[in-house]
C-alpha cells in the first residue's frame, strides 16, 4: 500500500484519556514480534507467522513509516493503528481510482476487552479528519470476526458490501467525518 500523503508525519503524539498514539521506537520491537507471532491476534489475519522468521525480518525500529501509530498504555506498546492506502488490486473500493485510506489495527490479547481499540481508532480517525478533511476511510474485516464487526459499528463505519477474499467472507465499510448524503 502506498503511504498517506500529503499528511505531515510523524504528527505530535495523540493523547486520549488512557492512551498515547505515537511513532514506533526500538523498544516496541518485542511487542511487534509478539503480535505477528500470536495465534489469537492473527486468527482473522492469515494465522501466526513463525517467531524465528519474524525476529530475523523485523527491523530494529519496526513500523516506522507514515500511517502507523503505536498505541502506548502506561509506557508500553499494546497495539498498533494504521491508516494506509488500500491496494487497488484488492476488492472493495468506494473511489473509481481506488487508493482509499484504510483503517486497520492489531492489539496484544492482554489489551483486549478494555475499550483500547475504540479509544485508539477514534483518536486516529480524529487526527485523519483534521489532516485530510472530508476524505472517507474504509475498513475491511472478516464478517466472522465479531469483535471487529462491533468495533466498526461503534466507530461509525457503514457497510458498503461483502465479498469473498482470503477464503472467507469480508465485510467492507466506510466512515466519513462529513455526514454521508443518501
Amino acid at each position: 500500500m502506498t503511504e498517506l500523503e500529503p499528511a505531515a508525519w510523524p504528527p505530535a503524539p495523540l493523547r486520549t484519556e488512557r492512551l498515547m498514539l505515537r511513532e514506533s521506537e526500538a523498544r516496541d520491537r518485542s511487542a511487534f514480534i509478539e503480535m505477528f507471532a500470536s495465534p489469537e491476534v492473527r486468527t482473522y489475519l492469515g494465522g501466526p507467522r513463525p517467531r524465528d522468521e519474524i525476529e530475523r525480518a523485523m527491523p530494529q525500529v519496526p513500523g516506522r513509516r507514515p500511517g502507523v501509530f503505536v498505541v502506548d498504555h502506561d509506557g508500553l506498546m499494546i497495539g498498533i493503528v494504521t491508516l494506509d492506502r488500500r491496494d487497488a488490486e484488492r476488492p472493495g473500493h468506494i473511489r473509481p481510482d481506488a487508493g482509499e485510506a484504510e483503517l486497520s489495527y492489531m492489539f496484544l490479547p492482554q489489551a483486549w476487552g478494555y475499550g483500547y481499540a475504540t479509544e485508539a481508532c477514534t483518536a486516529a480517525l480524529g487526527w485523519f479528519a483534521g489532516t485530510l478533511p472530508g476524505e472517507q476511510v474504509v475498513l475491511c474485516t472478516q464478517s466472522a470476526n465479531d469483535r471487529a464487526m462491533r468495533l466498526a459499528a461503534k466507530l461509525g463505519f457503514t457497510e458498503v458490501e461483502r465479498f469473498e477474499e482470503f477464503g472467507a467472507e469480508q465485510w467492507f465499510g466506510v466512515w466519513s467525518s462529513v455526514p454521508l448524503s443518501g
